[in-house]
């Protein structure tokens, strides 16, 4: 495998996903070690020909030989195909290419609600990607689109609940955003959307924790202990990471307080169908 030597990854060291994916392509010998760097150590003599503000919203991948920058998926598509020519060609077909880079904005700008970081007040160079409603609702209407789907499918497993419906899955989604967001009616409307977005990965991380039950349930008949058992235990888990968040995003307590009082509300109100 041939190194992709004299380039530089310009990357968001608060981004667990970004260490990750920058991490894993120097161990798997893509890039040198020095083939990344956090985008605040960026010098000013880098500065010229690195463009910051599109660096905020795309990785650049910076040619330090050459004073040259490719932003985003064009970026990674040298990278990868510096060792492998294949993913490159393939990339770089024009329908394929524009899907890549969709998907590429759609994480980018999301990134934050995707694994939030804490603000660091003194660093001057803060990487933080724009703000862009388009993605920002297409990413609550992705993760609510799965958890809907699981819990539709999960709430089958309970004898006790009456039968299920989208619909109903649907009105619990809106319902608990909707009751969420009259606690932050007086913060910015941006702020406000940030925090949906933590709340809809939270739902969204529970969802695929409750997966396994529902895989194993198309194979084998769970105990119905076991599946409430688990539902419990991923609620927990939720919880601890709704107020993980809001502590970063240094929002109020009491929304902590407000989530666990809507899914109480929104179980006696279920429970109360059955009557």
């Amino acid at each position: 495998m041939k190194k992709l030597e004299n380039q530089t990854l310009i990357y968001d060291e608060d981004c667990p996903i970004c260490n990750i994916y920058t991490s894993k392509l120097i161990k798997a010998g893509i890039v040198d070690e020095n083939g990344r760097k956090p985008y605040s150590e960026i010098k000013e003599n880098e500065e010229i020909y690195v463009d910051l503000k599109r660096a905020t919203n795309e990785i650049a991948l910076v040619d330090s030989k050459n004073k040259t920058v490719l932003y985003g998926i064009d970026g990674l598509l040298k990278v990868f195909g510096h060792s492998y020519p294949s993913i490159e060609k393939i990339g770089t077909i024009k329908p394929i290419n524009y899907v890549l880079k969709k998907m590429y904005k759609f994480i980018s700008y999301n990134r934050k609600v995707i694994a939030p970081s804490k603000e660091k007040k003194s660093i001057s160079l803060k990487y933080i990607p724009d703000f862009n409603y388009k993605y920002r609702l297409l990413y609550i209407a992705f993760t609510s689109t799965i958890t809907i789907l699981v819990l539709y499918y999960y709430s089958n497993l309970f004898s006790f609940l009456p039968k299920t419906n989208i619909n109903r899955e649907l009105l619990l989604i809106v319902g608990q955003m909707v009751f969420q967001g009259m606690f932050l009616i007086h913060l910015k409307r941006e702020k406000i959307m940030n925090y949906l977005g933590n709340l809809t990965t939270v739902s969204f991380i529970g969802s695929l924790l409750l997966l396994p039950i529902l895989v194993i349930s198309m194979f084998l008949k769970i105990p119905e202990t076991l599946s409430i058992a688990w539902f419990g235990a991923t609620t927990i888990l939720m919880l601890l990471e709704h107020y993980r968040r809001t502590k970063i995003l240094e929002l109020p307590f009491h929304l902590n307080i407000t989530w666990i009082a809507f899914s109480i509300i929104a179980l006696l109100l279920i429970l109360n169908l059955n009557k």
